[in-house]
C-alpha cells in the first residue's frame, strides 16, 4: 500500500474521479427522489448509507470487470458500449427518474437505491475499469477504491454544485464524452484477441495506442454533438 501511495497515478484518480461524477448525475437523481418521502432528520442518513451501498456494489463489480477484461473479445465489446455511452452523454435527456418508488424507511429507501444503481451502474464499470485497466496490473483495484473513496465526498455534497457547473460550462461534458471515447480506443487495441492476431502478441505500439484513443475521442464527440444537434432541433419541433 505504501508503494502504491509513492508512485501513484494521479492523472487515473482524477479520470476516475471525473467519470464517476459525469456519469453519477442518474445515481444523484436516484438518491433524491428514493430519500425524498424521508424525513428531514433521515434523509442525510438515508444519503449516506445509499451512497455507501452503491459505491461498495460497484467496487464488486468492478472487480469482476477488470477479471473479464482479460478475455478475448470483452474490450471489444467493452470499447463499443463505451463508445455508445459517451455519444449518450452528449444526447439531452427529456426526462429522468421515472418509476423510482420513494420509501418512509431508511432501508427501504437504501433498498431502491441499490437496486436502481445494480441496473444503471454499467456504465460507470466499464469506464471506471477502463481507466484502471491502463494503470500496473498490481495496482488496479487500488486505483478504482481510491479513486472512488475520493469521489463519495464530492457526490454526496458536491451534487448540485457539478450539476450547476456543468449546465453553465457544457464543455465539461464534452470533456467527459470525450475521455469515454479516449478509453475505449485503448481497450479496443489492447483487446487480447487484437493483440494476439494484429501485434503478434506484443501490442500494439504507442503511436498506434494514441491515434486509437484520440480517434475515439473525436469520434465520440463528433457523433454526439450531431445527435445531439437533431435531437434538441426535433424537441425544439415539438414544443412549437
Amino acid at each position: 500500500m505504501l508503494e502504491f501511495f509513492q508512485h501513484i497515478n494521479w492523472a487515473a484518480v482524477g479520470s476516475i474521479i471525473l467519470v464517476d461524477l459525469l456519469l453519477g448525475g442518474d445515481n444523484a437523481i436516484i438518491i433524491a427522489l428514493a430519500c425524498r418521502n424521508l424525513e428531514k432528520a433521515q434523509r442525510m442518513k438515508g444519503i449516506l448509507w445509499g451512497t455507501v451501498g452503491a459505491i461498495s456494489l460497484r467496487v464488486i463489480l468492478i472487480a469482476f470487470a477488470l477479471q473479464l477484461l482479460t478475455i478475448p473479445f470483452l474490450k471489444i465489446v467493452g470499447a463499443a458500449l463505451l463508445l455508445w455511452i459517451g455519444i449518450k452523454l452528449l444526447i439531452p435527456e427529456e426526462d429522468h427518474g421515472e418509476g423510482i418508488t420513494a420509501s418512509s424507511s431508511v432501508w427501504g429507501a437504501v433498498k431502491t437505491i441499490l437496486i436502481a444503481d445494480l441496473v444503471m451502474s454499467l456504465d460507470n464499470v466499464l469506464a471506471i475499469a477502463g481507466v484502471a485497466d491502463s494503470t500496473h496490473a498490481d495496482h488496479q483495484l487500488a486505483y478504482v477504491v481510491f479513486g472512488l473513496v475520493v469521489s463519495v465526498p464530492i457526490i454526496i455534497w458536491g451534487s448540485t454544485l457539478v450539476l450547476k457547473l456543468i449546465d453553465k460550462f457544457p464543455l465539461v461534458i464534452l470533456f467527459g464524452a470525450g475521455l469515454l471515447g479516449w478509453l475505449a480506443g485503448g481497450m479496443l487495441v489492447t483487446d487480447v484477441y487484437v493483440v494476439n492476431t494484429f501485434f503478434a502478441g506484443e501490442g500494439a505500439s504507442k503511436l498506434i495506442l494514441y491515434s486509437a484513443e484520440v480517434i475515439g475521442a473525436l469520434l465520440v464527440m463528433g457523433v454526439g454533438k450531431f445527435i445531439a444537434s437533431r435531437k434538441t432541433a426535433q424537441m425544439s419541433e415539438k414544443a412549437g
